[in-house]
């Protein structure tokens, strides 16, 4: 029964909350139901059997409870009309258009009265498969910033009311940067770790590609996520992290890699040179040995015209590295603003041992595990801080 719980909230949370939102005008409200509404099923399905129609049950429920909220706040009267229009289990949405329901869903939050930003932000907590805590990673804030940006959001769309609901076809294309924007940080999170996201976001670009056939940025971003998936498999060894320039090449997906090329071949053919095409061509020379790491510096250097990202400057300095040596590769590094992420300071720590520089070496190690919380990126600043306790002799 919980392995059924577990799957019913990763399929409905998402679609049972956009739908109360959209009803409702309000976001807390409709949280609130939701999680009463699942935590009331958690309760009662083990005893009484899971419903014929999961979502509709969880819908009615929570609907229910919205309405025991309303008339505690003494706002009945004002709100009881939404709630009368008919259960949200009974509302149609669109089939026929979409190809995937939760692409539907991201279509439904992106809302453009929103910043793109905060539409992103948004969407990835209310499908619930990312934490605030994830969410201010990606965008390299703090959580309580993120936080914050949250919670202004649900002001806005209760103040404004802004509808939840899927856009016709003619205005799919003005939420598309946020829609890709959600799906590219699903992926991130899953390839940290969480497969199961990492397979779903993979899902989700088909699914766009599907929907979209003809927009290159929508094939450069399925192409991106199957170039990186497909060295997946060689990126650990007996638990243990493994950098790109260590790992087997036989291990790497070849039916993966030749269709993440396929789809970077058909964004090239569109004329495609947008940031999803740029990291899909940088992703396919990777997969190339030797790597081309001029050519790659050179489209780093492109991408970070385009989006003006520190992080991009990141990837591209430690190209410079692989061409000029790490000492052009640092100074790069040493100019970029980027003191809380983990990534910089791994970076120079690198740089810095094949510098011979050892003590500077440790102190950047030491500062990327204190901001890291994944265990195998942790074991592998602390293999490395041994190594150079065992060359310089120092603890």
């Amino acid at each position: 029964m919980v392995t059924t719980l577990d799957q019913v909230f990763r399929e409905e949370w998402g679609r049972v909350l956009a739908t109360l939102i959209g009803f409702l005008g309000d976001f807390d409200l409709a949280e609130e139901a939701a999680q009463d509404a699942f935590a009331i099923a958690a309760d009662r399905w083990p005893r009484d059997g899971v419903p014929s129609n999961p979502r509709a049950w969880l819908m009615r429920t929570a609907r229910n409870r919205a309405t025991d909220r309303i008339r505690r706040d003494r706002v009945l009267a004002v709100k009881s009309g939404l709630l009368a229009a008919g259960t949200p289990a009974e509302v149609p949405m669109n089939t026929t258009t979409f190809p995937d329901e939760r692409l539907e869903l991201i279509f439904t939050c992106c809302h453009p009265a929103l910043a793109v930003e905060t539409q992103v932000a948004l969407t990835l907590r209310t499908l619930g498969g990312l934490t605030t805590d994830a969410i201010a990673r990606a965008f390299l804030v703090p959580e309580r910033t993120m936080a914050q940006r949250l919670v202004r959001a649900k002001r806005k769309i209760k103040a404004a009311g802004i509808p939840f609901r899927v856009p016709p076809a003619h205005l799919l294309r003005e939420r598309l940067d946020a829609v890709l924007a959600v799906v590219y940080l699903i992926y991130n999170e899953g390839y940290g770790g969480r497969d199961e996201l990492a397979a779903e976001a993979i899902w989700l670009g088909r699914a766009l590609a599907e929907l979209l056939p003809d927009d290159p940025e929508v094939h450069g971003l399925l192409a991106m996520m199957l170039l990186h998936d497909s060295r997946r498999e060689a990126r650990f060894r007996g638990g243990e992290l493994v950098l790109l320039g260590d790992q087997d090449p036989a291990r790497w997906n070849a039916e993966q890699i030749a269709a993440g090329r396929a789809e970077l071949d058909r964004a090239l053919a569109m004329g495609g040179r947008g940031p999803y095409v740029l990291q899909a061509a940088i992703a396919s020379l990777h997969s190339e040995l030797p790597c081309d790491w001029a050519q790659i510096a050179a489209l780093y250097g492109e991408l970070g015209r385009l989006t003006g990202s520190p992080v991009v400057e990141l990837n591209r300095a430690i190209a410079i590295a692989e061409t000029e040596g790490p000492e052009a590769g640092l100074r790069l590094v040493d100019r970029l603003g980027l003191d809380d992420f983990r990534y910089l300071h791994s970076t120079r720590a690198e740089l810095l041992r094949r510098l011979g520089r050892t003590d500077e070496a440790r102190d950047a190690y030491r500062r990327a595990r204190e901001l890291t919380d994944d265990g195998a990126e942790r074991r592998f600043l602390e293999h490395r801080l041994t190594e150079l306790a065992a060359t310089s002799g120092a603890g």
